[in-house]
């Protein structure tokens, strides 16, 4: 599936005015899930909006308990409903696990596509086993697969697969949840470029192949502060910098 760079993680945010904000100032990749929460606040701020609908991907996911092969169309028909819309780009996988059988559970999703509820299937948190086995037995191809991906946390086997097999690898917590903003390495790199950490750490994300990335944000500056962080260009060296952080920390472990 062809995304933009730069989408829009609602995770936490509860106030579909941040949602309508967003789309206004130019996101058109807007992310949730069932265990947000707030599919009915993005479905409010999409509907306030005057952005037509065929320009806006829209992606959500099942939750581990909404698995089996039975539950998924349901499940899927009610985060339909709670997102006001009639069908949805991206429906992922959120993770393989709970109620997940790759053999009945993926087959339920292409039940989706077939019936235009659904464009694409993403899987979210998979191994490098899970995605191989997932492109054996789904017929729709892999739309995407989102992962935790940022400067302190990244899957190297993963950005390979993801290259590999043509697919976007869509990192979220960009941002390290907040701590990009304390790092030494990305505070330096951002005053050479007379910009923030954030930017810094969006445009690593977007340094490489096959990536885009989808942080939160919430008020108007740093919405638009992110989404500007497209055009940043950072030099081999800095990237390299970056790489080099002798630190790792998964926000999200299984």
């Amino acid at each position: 599936m062809d995304l933009p760079p730069v989408g829009l993680g609602t995770m936490g945010i509860d106030d579909p005015g941040a949602v309508e904000t967003a789309v206004d100032v130019g996101y058109r990749h807007l992310d949730t899930a069932q265990i947000y929460g707030n599919e009915a606040v993005v479905g409010e701020g999409i509907a306030a909006s005057d952005t037509p609908r065929e320009e806006l991907t829209i992606a959500t996911k099942l939750w581990v308990d909404s698995l089996a092969a039975g539950d998924v169309a349901p499940a899927a028909a009610a985060s339909l409903d709670r997102l006001g819309l009639g069908s949805v780009d991206l429906l992922y996988v959120h993770r393989p696990r709970g109620d997940y059988d790759p053999e009945r559970t993926l087959p339920a999703l292409d039940g989706l596509v077939d019936d235009g509820l659904v464009e694409g299937v993403g899987l979210s948190n998979f191994e490098p086993d899970q995605l191989e086995r997932a492109r054996e037995v789904l017929d729709a191809p892999v739309a995407a697969h989102q992962v935790e991906f940022h400067p302190y946390f990244g899957n190297r086997e993963l950005l390979a697969d993801a290259r590999d097999h043509g697919y976007p690898l869509v990192a979220y917590s960009p941002l390290i949840g907040g701590e990009a903003f304390d790092d030494p390495v990305l505070t330096e790199i951002a005053a050479a470029h007379d910009t923030s950490p954030a930017a810094v750490a969006i445009a690593w994300a977007l340094a490489h192949e096959n990536v885009v990335t989808i942080p939160k944000a919430s008020s108007e500056e740093h919405l638009r502060a992110n989404l500007a962080a497209r055009s940043l260009e950072l030099s081999s060296a800095e990237i390299e910098r970056i790489d080099d952080i002798d630190r790792e920390r998964e926000l999200y472990p299984e």
